[in-house]
């Protein structure tokens, strides 16, 4: 099972909220650190979550169309 830390950006409706992860990595030749983005829609069923909260998400079966990750805990409210 997949984990990412993340936040927060948007909350669609009150199961559902996107999150922003962040991953970096270094380019293979200049050893430059590079950040890359990903937006993802996670499944929030039975918690409080607001915009701007860093939460921990995690793989799961596919719930919708486009959600398959689920928040399993909340790290810090804003």
């Amino acid at each position: 099972m997949r984990t990412y830390t993340g936040f927060i950006v948007s909350i669609k409706d009150p199961k559902t909220a996107k999150v922003e992860v962040i991953q970096q990595s270094k380019h293979p030749l200049y050893k430059k650190i590079i950040f890359k983005a990903k937006r993802l829609l996670v499944d929030t069923e039975n918690l409080q979550v607001f915009v701007g909260d860093s939460v921990v998400i995690g793989e799961t079966r596919p719930v919708s169309k486009t959600k398959h990750f689920k928040v399993i805990k909340i790290i810090k409210n804003k």
